[in-house]
């Protein structure tokens, strides 16, 4: 099954075996949720807001044989998606930055 990235990264998937299975690279397209913020206060010298998730946003109809991979974001506001997936468990290097995921979260 062809996925389709929609994220602005480079997407890099292990096995749990931590053995890398595929590279897939951005589409150009990035599906994002909306997101509208209200301040409701401050804390010492800091303001505070309140996010309000909307709709998500770039994100194609469903296509037979396509797997569209969305931010973490992006999937929980659409968990009924089946077309739809993340990233899974983040695998870092030993300086803690992200090297790529193993699996993806369905």
């Amino acid at each position: 099954m062809p996925f389709v990235n929609l994220t602005p990264h480079e997407i890099k998937i292990y096995d749990e075996n931590d053995q890398l299975v595929a590279t897939v690279p951005p589409s150009g397209t990035v599906a994002r949720v909306s997101v509208t913020y209200k301040k409701v206060g401050r804390f010492e010298m800091a303001p505070l807001y309140k996010a309000k998730y909307g709709s998500v946003e770039d994100l194609p109809d469903p296509k037979p044989g396509i797997m569209y991979i969305v931010s973490g974001m992006v999937k929980a506001a659409i968990p009924d998606r089946e077309d739809v997936t993340a990233p899974g468990e983040l695998i870092r290097d030993p300086n803690g930055k992200p090297i790529g995921c193993r699996g993806l979260k369905y």
